[in-house]
């Protein structure tokens, strides 16, 4: 082990290294499945989203999507933008407050988020194939504790952190799942 790092073995021993790499394997294979669709992985994310917050029955607006989905308010307004030129979602005024817009998706929209999350779930599937019921405990606790933590940009001042950050463990405390 070096003094510069905690890492003994190098980059295949951190988990940091390890994730980048799965992530990139991951997002290469999403990306080969939503290409014939014309969807780009955040394409396909927010989309689903907004279609997911509608079938719920909610009148989502931008801010809303954005947390859903885990991304930046700014850029989800780009891509919903680019959505709504596309006709798979529209943006009318909030009767309630006229600075904002409540997002929801289109006929077309809805078929494409449908089919698009079918191919996904496969592509899904097909990746974690072999995945232990505990990794995916585990991922699930990560996911918990990324968004207990708030957005990824919350580092740069736009967002406080979610108020629950207090309330979830550490990543290496010992979890209760299975």
């Amino acid at each position: 082990m070096s003094p510069e790092t905690r890492i003994a073995g190098g980059p295949d021993d951190s988990p940091g290294f390890l994730l980048w790499r799965l992530t990139l394997r991951w997002q290469r294979a999403l990306t080969d499945v939503l290409a014939p669709l014309e969807l780009t992985h955040v394409q396909f994310v927010l989309l689903a989203c907004t279609w997911w917050l509608g079938e719920q029955g909610e009148r989502p607006h931008q801010v809303a999507i954005a947390a859903q989905a885990g991304t930046d308010v700014r850029m989800t307004s780009e891509v919903l933008r680019r959505l709504e030129a596309r006709g798979l979602v529209q943006r009318v005024m909030d009767v309630r407050d006229t600075r904002a817009r409540v997002i929801s998706v289109t006929s077309d929209g809805a078929a494409l988020a449908r089919r698009a999350i079918t191919v996904v779930d496969q592509a899904d599937a097909d990746f974690f194939a072999g995945v232990s019921p505990s990794f995916v405990s585990q991922m699930r606790r990560l996911a918990a504790y990324t968004r207990a933590a708030g957005p990824a940009t919350a580092g740069a001042g736009q967002h406080a952190p979610h108020p629950a950050a207090s309330q979830v463990a550490p990543l290496g405390a010992a979890s209760h799942e299975a």
